[in-house]
């Protein structure tokens, strides 16, 4: 059955102010029937020059739930309360 993730790296600078985007995005992933797969953690490169920071990876039920969950209101809170407090790059990758 195909399904999509929400796969993060996160730079976080501000890390109290982190923890406010964490409350937000977790309500948010929860309210959408997200299943957070990783979130944060030890992170091991064993090839290539890639050096990630925080890993995220999130499976939804599709794509159009993953593009609903990123446009809602819920993670529109998210969103504000990260601002100045972490670098985010986010990709949403179709899978099964």
């Amino acid at each position: 059955m195909p399904a999509a993730y929400l796969i993060a790296n996160v730079r976080v600078t501000n890390p109290e102010q982190y923890a406010e985007y964490r409350k937000w995005s977790s309500a948010a992933f929860e309210a959408h029937n997200a299943e957070i797969l990783v979130r944060g953690g030890a992170v091991e490169v064993i090839e290539g020059d890639w050096t990630p920071e925080r890993v995220v990876i999130v499976r939804f039920p599709d794509m159009a739930a993953a593009h609903a969950f990123y446009n809602s209101p819920e993670y529109g809170k998210a969103r504000t309360a990260r601002e100045g407090a972490a670098i985010m790059r986010l990709v949403f990758v179709e899978g099964i």
